[in-house]
């Protein structure tokens, strides 16, 4: 199992996949607003969406699991 890790802290603008989507490696599956700037979060690896631990809205600190994949 491998984890998306939030690199900055920022409210979490819009969430891009849910439970169960595929990913590819360089894909973006959410966007951050932080500091009025929409920044992309992307995967390091291919796999598939297991558990997604944010909604759209919450506020997400640097170092948060944002999705969990398998």
């Amino acid at each position: 199992m491998s984890q998306v890790i939030t690199n900055m802290a920022g409210n979490l603008w819009k969430l891009l996949v849910k439970e169960g989507d595929e990913v590819e490696v360089g894909q973006e599956v959410a966007i951050l607003e932080s500091m009025k700037m929409e920044i992309p979060v992307e995967v390091e690896i291919a796999g598939t969406v297991k558990e997604v631990k944010k909604a759209e809205g919450d506020f997400v600190d640097e170092g948060d699991v944002l999705i969990e994949l398998e």
